[in-house]
């Protein structure tokens, strides 16, 4: 126990008592607490000093009593528990309550002189946990003068009264449910809705059905630990702790290093018992993808864009070489190999999209280029080729959620919206797009425009309204899964985050080089946590979402990053595109010295509050 708890100083009174009196006391018998029986032994409590009738034959002397009398005053000079003092050991106790460590939390309550609870809420807790409904309703009443709102009595009522009517009808006690019904739910005049709801589970054949019905556990432990922690929310806590207080406040401090640790990119289980409580949270930056895994080189051209499919076991790239690559992914060894080559777009391939099934592919390219190929993945073959004029400028391309849909666009004010078979649904006239995006809603549509803004288009309604406004233009722009974020590429500033919903600028980020070629960034990582873009200064740049700083600068391609892609299913995986006519797939370290691992590739580990605000 602390040393400042009252069991400690019992101790400590015995142990100088029994020196007085010319006894011999062991180091062992202070720490543990243990006296010769001819010692004094006190009971120290919040109040004062108690004085137990031990054996005191010793002490009658006179020399013996001045010193017991002198640590009577050093006792009462120690100071009292704090309130946070008493908070740990109340939660302490609790848990150890929960464990069934009963007398174990009596001897700790007992030392220190703390309750676990008020004495009406334990007599309260006792009633309920045995079913006795009419002595936890008489509780209610003694703990009325202890709540913030006394008005959550009536609701406190309303929730064991709910209990009891539940627990007749399962016993197959009707008229006795039907009397709790009328004769005590009723008059409470308390959500009416959910007295009919009860009412109707009379019809229930058998306890099965009643159990299924009312989504219930039936008589029993766990329903009523359940309604006790029902009922406990309605009791200031000094009254009846929170149910599992310790174990909650110790899984918050856990996802918060979490959240504050620079390279957590894992999916992990969010109980106690799959992390160790003894040490701090820490992910090391080698388990980050920030390494070289694998060079693809079968372009002959620059290397416009890539992208990973919906599933994460496809990665396609297209390139100046007129080709699309279509790699497969190996679950295990996470290593790329060609699956096969799409061929015949003249001008080059700027842009891709996967289907949300992944049995399709679009591909557009740069600004001359008036077509568009929808290709099936499975089967290498076309479907269709879609040009509505030869003036069109088609170099951007959105799936709608459906799968049956798409929109594509360009920057000489072509807008439409097409079939799988690239008939023409809709269009929208003299929209300049650079970049588009379906939101998950399947009405709404996003474009970037010459206007240097974002705007949302309705196909359904014909409305339309602006989103983002910027001050330079948007050269792409990508999505978060939730639709709420946006991350932008924005000419000679760099990247910025949006909040859609808000219509906000929540960050910019830095260290990135970008002009005014076209570079496509994305959101990666666990929880889509974190930000990946291109470069003109040939790097590869991660940020930390809630971060301006990067914490990490991938070095390796010799010519200006087009485009990153981070694989939505291996979270260390991610593949970036670039003019030197190769694509490099990033992950973890190899097995190397931790020395030499922690010396490639760019920056090393930097404290969180380095990059967090």
């Amino acid at each position: 126990m602390q040393a400042n708890g009252a069991g400690q100083e019992t101790t400590e009174v015995s142990c100088l008592s029994a020196a007085h009196n010319g006894e011999s006391s062991s180091a062992g018998d202070c720490g543990g607490g243990a006296a010769h029986s001819n010692g004094l032994l006190l009971s120290v409590a919040d109040n004062g000093v108690g004085t137990s009738n031990g054996s005191s034959s010793s002490t009658s002397a006179a020399g013996g009593t001045s010193a017991a009398a002198s640590d009577v005053g050093l006792l009462k000079k120690k100071k009292r528990l704090s309130q946070a003092e008493e908070d740990v050991i109340r939660l302490i106790g609790q848990h150890l309550h929960g464990l069934g460590l009963n007398q174990t939390v009596d001897l700790l309550m007992q030392e220190s002189g703390c309750k676990l609870e008020h004495s009406s809420a334990s007599k309260f807790r006792n009633h309920v946990m045995e079913g006795e409904w009419d002595k936890a309703e008489n509780d209610l009443n003694e703990l009325r003068a202890l709540m913030h709102s006394p008005n959550a009595i009536v609701r406190m009522k309303f929730l064991l009264l709910q209990q009891k009517y539940l627990e007749y009808l399962e016993d197959g006690k009707v008229l006795e449910a039907l009397q709790v019904l009328r004769g005590e739910l009723t008059p409470l005049k308390y959500n009416t809705d959910r007295i009919h709801v009860l009412s109707g589970y009379l019809m229930c054949s058998h306890a099965e059905d009643l159990r299924a019905k009312a989504e219930w556990e039936g008589k029993g432990t766990a329903s009523r630990c359940r309604l006790l922690d029902k009922l406990q929310t309605y009791l200031p806590p000094s009254v009846m702790l929170p149910p599992r207080r310790l174990q909650n406040l110790l899984r918050q401090a856990v996802e918060l290093q979490r959240d504050r640790c620079l390279y957590h990119n894992t999916k992990v289980d969010s109980s106690l018992d799959s992390v160790s409580l003894l040490i701090d949270h820490v992910c090391s930056r080698k388990q980050f993808p920030c390494y070289t895994q694998q060079i693809l080189t079968e372009h002959f051209n620059e290397v416009w864009f890539c992208k990973f499919s919906n599933d994460g076991t496809k990665l396609a790239t297209g390139s100046k070489d007129t080709t699309v690559i279509i790699w497969q992914v190996d679950p295990e060894s996470h290593q790329l190999k060609l699956l096969r080559t799409l061929e015949g777009h003249a001008y080059g391939v700027s842009y891709l999209a996967w289907s949300p099934d992944d049995t399709y592919l679009i591909a557009c390219g740069p600004d001359d280029c008036s077509d568009l190929w929808l290709w099936n993945v499975q089967t290498g073959e076309i479907r269709t080729k879609m040009s509505q004029s030869h003036e069109d400028s088609l170099t951007s391309v959105a799936w709608n959620p459906d799968g049956k849909r798409f929109v594509t666009g360009g920057q000489r004010g072509q807008f439409y919206q097409c079939d799988l078979d690239g008939n023409l649904l809709d269009s929208w006239e003299g929209v300049r797009v650079q970049c588009l995006w379906c939101l998950s809603d399947g009405r709404t549509v996003l474009a970037s425009d010459t206007h240097q803004r974002i705007r949302g288009y309705n196909f359904e309604d014909l409305a339309d309204r602006n989103i983002v406004q910027e001050d330079h233009p948007i050269m792409s722009f990508t999505v978060s899964k939730n639709g709420r974020l946006a991350v932008l590429n924005v000419a000679t500033q760099g990247v910025h985050l949006w909040d859609l919903q808000d219509r906000v600028l929540v960050r910019k980020y830095q260290g990135v080089t970008q002009g005014f070629y076209t570079i496509h960034s994305c959101f990666g990582g666990h929880n889509e946590d974190f930000i990946a873009s291109g470069s003109e200064d040939h790097k590869v740049y991660i940020w930390h979402r809630r971060g301006e700083l990067p914490i990490a600068e991938l070095t390796g391609h010799t010519r200006t990053v087009n485009c990153v892609s981070w694989n939505p299913t291996i979270l260390g995986l991610m593949a970036s595109a670039s003019d030197d006519g190769t694509v490099r797939i990033w992950g973890p370290a190899p097995f190397l010295d931790p020395q030499e691992a922690d010396g490639l590739n760019g920056t090393g580990n930097v404290g969180a509050n380095d990059y967090f605000p």
